[in-house]
């Protein structure tokens, strides 16, 4: 109700925000997949500092979310009670560094490798050109992610036999109470797709330090390049989409799955499963979250009929139907 808003109003007073602070606003606009519902407060920090008396103003209750591009999400039609923290505007700041031990890469390794610094905001393929551009090389399957750092960082992101934490050296966190930490990777349960705090700690990624191998910068871009031209040749970039919807089972690969139980160009209302990626659901125009949803357990129900194998899902799937 409108108490929730003028609370908050007189709350950002209070602390002196700087940022950006909305009521209302559709989801639609700020996740890849262009449906969904309505969060009561979507907030925009400046930068760490501002986020961080933002988050130590904030009703201890207060539902929060982090999203960078919403490129991995899904706010279902009935909306989301609480806050929004949008990071992609905000934490932008990407940097090289030498290896020392502030960054968690050792001052020997300083000839052999480097460090790059990326906040939570910074979009996934930027990082990539960023360290090709510094001579690094390693980064380059950060191109085929279409999210943020602080994305790739909690879902642990990879495509092309490649994931995130295998480079991470150090990241630094924000807690629920708008405390910074710097945190090492041995912290945290890293798999496949998954990321968890081994202290079971409430709090969210603003940034990591990368250290790469020092190599040819141009042989890097190339690849970068190769691996764009692959991408829109086999995925259906043109329409929304969220990426891959579902994990890869050991050993195989969902889109064979899907595709084997001839479910590719199966529609519900407008969400689609792709024909050309059998892992990716499009929006071809108007579809709700419900439609999305529905389409994700039906593909799921099938191809645990067809196969006996439960896919599982990639995407994020928040608020009320």
């Amino acid at each position: 109700g409108d108490g929730g808003g003028q609370m908050m109003a007189a709350l950002k007073k209070l602390m002196h925000l700087r940022g950006e602070l909305l009521e209302e606003v559709s989801m639609a606009r700020h996740v890849s997949w262009r449906a969904g519902g309505v969060v009561e407060r979507f907030y925009t920090p400046v930068d760490i500092e501002d986020l961080s008396l933002f988050l130590q103003g904030l009703p201890p209750d207060e539902p929060v979310y982090f999203i960078g591009l919403g490129s991995n999400l899904l706010v279902r039609d009935g909306g989301l009670r609480g806050t929004v923290v949008h990071l992609h505007a905000a934490l932008s700041d990407i940097h090289f560094e030498a290896c020392d031990s502030r960054n968690g890469c050792a001052e020997q390794d300083a000839d052999t490798h480097g460090v790059v610094y990326a906040q939570a905001g910074v979009a996934s393929p930027k990082v990539a050109r960023f360290a090709a551009n510094h001579d690094l090389v390693g980064a380059e399957f950060l191109a085929g992610i279409p999210g943020t750092m602080g994305g790739a960082l909690a879902m642990n992101a990879g495509c092309y036999g490649r994931e995130t934490w295998e480079f991470v050296s150090l990241v630094q966190t924000i807690d629920r109470h708008g405390e910074v930490h710097i945190r090492t990777p041995n912290e945290f349960d890293i798999a496949y797709r998954h990321v968890a705090d081994k202290s079971e700690r409430e709090d969210w990624f603003l940034a990591a330090w990368l250290r790469f191998p020092k190599g040819d910068g141009t042989a890097a871009r190339e690849e970068i390049k190769r691996l764009l031209a692959k991408r829109v040749a086999s995925q259906p970039l043109a329409l929304p989409n969220a990426g891959s919807v579902f994990r890869n089972p050991p050993g195989d690969y969902a889109a064979r799955l899907i595709e084997g139980c001839g479910l590719k160009g199966l529609q519900i209302g407008q969400a689609q499963v792709s024909a050309k990626h059998a892992n990716f659901i499009v929006n071809l125009g108007g579809a709700s979250a419900s439609d999305i949803e529905s389409l994700i357990e039906t593909v799921q129900q099938a191809v645990l009929d067809k196969t006996g194998v439960a896919l599982e899902r990639e995407v994020r799937i928040i608020g009320d139907k």
